[in-house]
């Protein structure tokens, strides 16, 4: 592994490090990285194997984790990246707690791409999203019809391009030659968005502290949760609660933060106050595919 954790330290041919042959294709990784993810706890505000929300519970994510597999085998196939994530959203939408990984799809879809390319690195996935197009960006829109996504009102001048719209969007991104980059780079305030126009630099951060990390998988997922939440104001909190609340929610990860008791303490006050830092685990969920394509042992 070298120092810089956005580096590429994957092999291609489907072989690992050693020399032997990957035990799972990344769209296999993909699917696992988000059961790892879910089964990690606890997790602060978040659905794990130990937690479940009013309106999502744990076997919602475990469905959507199976039925997103079409959509991330076809990215790692090289289909267009819009297209692979419509089609992912759609398989994950089949259980009946609505939108389960949405972000995390968003993310894993191009890492899937790099990593079937045998460039899983920031300047590999960056290739990746800089050249989707705008027959990307409205499969993206196309994918909100399939679930509700939290999101945040677009700027005064984009209304048009507001993703809510879904379909309805698509002339305006054909007319104004959108490409789905641009609407991430528009996102202004956006934690995925940010990913893709910062070379995933928090996924591969937190891929490199799993990776450092030891003991069972799900559990360097849960600390690397909390210890990015602690470092990083969670952009679905701040869409939902408003900054101050996500201020404060960081400021209780950074409180909490190696203390298994009070994280665990924090995990139920957060569920009882409706704090949810999704954003937080789809980073995460992103950083535990890249650990697993980078030889993590499960």
């Amino acid at each position: 592994m070298t120092d810089d954790p956005t580096a590429d330290d994957s092999a291609g041919d489907g072989a690992a490090e050693d020399g032997h042959e990957r035990p799972r294709t990344p769209a296999e990784n993909a699917q696992l990285a988000l059961l790892l993810d879910v089964a990690g706890t606890p997790k602060p505000g978040n659905v794990d194997r130990a937690r479940d929300l009013p309106d999502l519970r744990f076997e919602h994510f475990l469905a959507g984790a199976v039925g997103s597999g079409e959509g991330l085998r076809r990215a790692e196939s090289g289909a267009p990246v819009g297209l692979a994530f419509e089609r992912a959203v759609e398989g994950m939408r089949h259980q009946s707690g609505g939108n389960t990984q949405f972000g995390c799809l968003l993310l894993l879809v191009p890492l899937v791409r790099a990593a079937a390319a045998g460039e899983l690195s920031s300047a590999g996935v960056t290739r990746v999203v800089e050249s989707t197009t705008v027959a990307d960006a409205a499969d993206f829109y196309r994918a909100f019809e399939h679930v509700d996504v939290a999101v945040g009102d677009p700027p005064a001048d984009a209304a048009a391009l507001d993703v809510r719209r879904g379909s309805d969007a698509i002339p305006a991104l054909r007319e104004r030659g959108t490409t789905l980059y641009d609407v991430m780079a528009a996102s202004e305030g956006d934690g995925n968005a940010e990913e893709w126009t910062d070379g995933f630099s928090r996924t591969f951060r937190t891929a490199a502290a799993i990776l450092d990390d030891d003991g069972p998988v799900p559990d360097r997922v849960a600390r690397a949760f909390v210890g990015l939440l602690a470092d990083w104001e969670d952009s679905l909190v701040r869409t939902n609660h408003g900054p101050e609340a996500a201020a404060e929610v960081r400021r209780r990860a950074a409180e909490a933060r190696g203390d298994p008791e009070r994280v665990a303490e924090l995990a139920d006050e957060f569920v009882a106050e409706g704090v949810n830092p999704g954003t937080t685990a789809d980073v995460v969920c992103a950083a535990t595919f890249v650990a697993l394509e980078r030889g993590v042992e499960v």
